[in-house]
């Protein structure tokens, strides 16, 4: 059967895992992570143009698929994103994604791109960005809770964001703590194997939770949170799925991106409805306080929202530009006259 080449419109820039590895490495993660963070700040510097709604979820007892929407109102962006603990016990990963850019003018895509490792670099130049508004000042130790696939991302971005030169690492599963320890062995960050949660959180400014079962969950009970700490809390994320203790909330700045999202799916899920909470975007232009002292405890309740995802494909799109790190997929019908796609079909087939 003949074959017609794609026409001029058909296009799209498509980002596979290979290219997407191939970019990152070619970068180097610390400058990426580094780069990124500048378009998550600069998009929540802009917060106000941006269309913003909850994510669209389909759950079930297994785990979560979601769809995550905004617009600037000149690019629209969407995250497909799945969470499935059980996954791991299958050889598969617990979340994986991918991404577009559209143009609003005309509706036609822009980028299509993977976003699984995208995900991660982003969900870790998010949580650096917000305790450098929100840590300690010159914080230098950090413990993570939770050593599955996240882990090394952040303790890289707390790195090359925040300054942090020593990381303490526990998880319930041991092997997960070697593997996060072997990966890190060559980052120039002092790393630390915990044999609990109490051990790693001794001396740190910064405790980050990042664990994936989707459950009710006390990874931090309110006696291992001393004053002046900063928790960067990345695990709680749907409804049903928490890591820290109510007590510890309860005295705690909490900081969040979208509240009406947090309130479903974040910590604060636990709390009144009407618990005061601070919105990121405002401390990141100036119009709310942050760490205000040293002995205040700060709470990012990351969930993760549609705007990060949007920066994290904009910063992809104009990153390959004039590179090989994509191919151009012949994803979109362009008949010769825009009305006569049944006579694009007919033509194909003579």
């Amino acid at each position: 059967m003949p074959i017609t080449a794609p026409g001029p419109l058909s296009l799209v820039p498509f980002v596979s895992v290979q290219h997407m590895m191939q970019l990152v490495l070619e970068i180097g993660i610390p400058r990426l992570l580094a780069e990124m963070a500048s378009y998550i700040e600069e998009d929540f510097r802009r917060w106000k143009a941006f269309d913003k709604t909850p994510r669209v979820a389909a759950h079930s007892a297994e785990g979560v698929i979601e769809l995550m929407p905004t617009s600037d109102g000149v690019t629209y962006g969407f995250k497909y994103v799945n969470g499935h603990p059980k996954n791991i016990r299958e050889g598969r990963q617990t979340v994986t994604a991918f991404g577009v850019l559209a143009n609003v003018g005309n509706g036609y895509p822009l980028l299509l791109s993977e976003m699984t490792l995208l995900t991660a670099l982003r969900t870790a130049a998010t949580s650096a960005l917000a305790a450098r508004h929100l840590a300690p000042p010159n914080p230098r130790t950090m413990a993570i809770i939770g050593n599955g696939a996240q882990c090394e991302f952040q303790a890289l971005a707390f790195q090359a964001i925040c300054g942090v030169d020593t990381i303490r690492l526990y998880d319930i599963d041991p092997a997960a703590t070697r593997k996060a320890a072997a990966n890190l062995s060559d980052s120039g960050l002092s790393v630390v194997a915990c044999r609990s949660a109490e051990e790693a959180v001794e001396t740190a400014e910064i405790i980050t939770t990042c664990t994936a079962d989707k459950q009710y969950a006390t990874i931090l009970t309110d006696n291992m949170v001393g004053s002046g700490v900063h928790l960067n809390a990345v695990g709680g994320d749907c409804p049903g799925k928490t890591e820290l203790h109510r007590d510890i909330l309860l005295r705690s700045d909490i900081f969040v991106e979208y509240t009406p999202q947090t309130r479903i799916e974040g910590e604060i899920q636990q709390l009144d409805p009407d618990h005061h909470v601070t919105e990121l975007w405002k401390v990141i232009e100036g119009s709310a306080p942050g760490r205000r002292d040293a002995t205040q405890v700060t709470l990012f309740d990351s969930v993760g929202f549609a705007t990060e995802d949007f920066s994290a494909l904009r910063y992809i799109r104009d990153r390959i530009a004039g590179t090989t790190h994509f191919q151009a997929l012949d994803l979109l019908a362009d008949p010769d006259e825009p009305r006569d796609l049944y006579g694009m079909l007919r033509r194909a087939a003579a």
